[in-house]
């Protein structure tokens, strides 16, 4: 998730896959939720030293290629959402990427020994951030991909830093966006239009299964701004934090989920081993590989990966599932990469005159 989530990137507090509103923005810390995407970490506290694991992955792995490895990753969990799809009820899809991205994360606690949060207040403002960055739009995006393809679902995503600045303005009293800014939500909202082809009645689209991935991003704009509020002070790391989320947001979906699903009737191969990717890779190790982008090279390259996402989701659904692809849609994603990218852009303070 993902993620990922503004994607998956460094969130002010995930599935993603999103944008850092900041995937996403403001405060230097990751996001768990998705491809958003995605799934986001609770905190804005500063970023950990490096374990003994983390400092062996930098050593192999140049940060470029772990760059590239979480675009994938992120991109890919929309093409793991359509599958999953084929033989689960999206709930069930989405359970499922929560109990394995909670036990990569819970195991990462675990082997660092790290301690979760104490306060009562954390843990009731952690459970309303599971929601509106995990359970929710995971929901969303996993159901509006019954009805839309897979690389639409990816486009919407890369709205969130649209919504995000949107949301800012109004929860965020110290956030004085710019002309330059509003005019990066105006253009991305004209490509929102452009990848619809809402001069042609949504271009064929389903306009429930849109509106659905569309409302996902912004429940990630609302939940990181409702995290930059009330958690990021919490004294406990990204990572404890994170892993208490992803957990809450777990036990949300056990308890949901078994009154709006049946069992499965089959457990197909490929549609296990999707939700097994989507949690594990989309939801906990991408969080870690970001976690150790941010700690390396900064918020504004672990924020960068979520332009990779709707280009990777858009060629794995093209290439690998047959989806169709209009000119209006990566028309249309270019125009919102571009608006998120302003709406992204602070003004550089003035050197004081000595």
């Amino acid at each position: 998730m993902t993620a990922p989530a503004e994607t998956p990137s460094a969130a002010p507090a995930a599935s993603a896959p999103p944008a850092a509103p900041a995937a996403t923005d403001a405060p230097a810390s990751p996001s768990v939720s998705a491809p958003a995407p995605v799934p986001a970490p609770a905190v804005a506290s500063p970023a950990a030293p490096a374990g003994p694991g983390t400092a062996l992955l930098r050593g192999l792995t140049d940060w470029r290629i772990r760059f590239a490895a979480l675009g994938l990753v992120w991109g890919f969990s929309f093409l793991f959402m359509k599958v999953g799809n084929e033989a689960f009820a999206p709930l069930q899809v989405t359970l499922g990427r929560m109990v394995f991205g909670t036990a990569v994360l819970a195991t990462a606690v675990a082997v660092k020994r790290e301690r979760l949060p104490r306060a009562p207040r954390v843990w009731l403002h952690l459970l309303v951030a599971s929601f509106l960055l995990n359970s929710l739009p995971f929901s969303l995006f996993a159901t509006a991909e019954q009805t839309i393809p897979s690389m639409l679902a990816g486009i919407c995503n890369a709205a969130t830093p649209l919504f995000s600045m949107l949301v800012s303005v109004v929860a965020l009293s110290e956030d004085r966006p710019s002309r330059q800014r509003f005019a990066g939500v105006g253009l991305g909202f004209a490509g929102v239009l452009t990848v619809l082809g809402a001069w042609q009645g949504f271009s064929g689209q389903d306009p429930k299964g849109t509106i659905m991935a569309l409302t996902a991003a912004v429940s990630y704009a609302v939940g990181w701004a409702y995290v930059r509020r009330t958690l990021s002070n919490s004294g406990s790391s990204n990572l404890a934090m994170s892993a208490s989320q992803l957990m809450l947001g777990t036990l949300q979906l056990l308890v949901v989920t078994p009154f709006f699903t049946s069992l499965p009737s089959s457990y197909p191969v490929k549609s296990v081993l999707s939700v097994l990717a989507l949690g594990a890779l989309g939801t906990g190790v991408a969080f870690l590989v970001q976690y150790g982008l941010v700690a390396e090279k900064g918020p504004t390259i672990g924020s960068m990966v979520t332009y990779l996402i709707p280009i990777v989701a858009t060629a794995a659904g093209v290439l690998l599932l047959g989806e169709s692809l209009s000119w209006n849609e990566p028309v249309g994603a270019v125009v919102i990469l571009v608006g998120a990218g302003l709406t992204q852009r602070r003004p550089r303070e003035r050197r004081s005159r000595a």
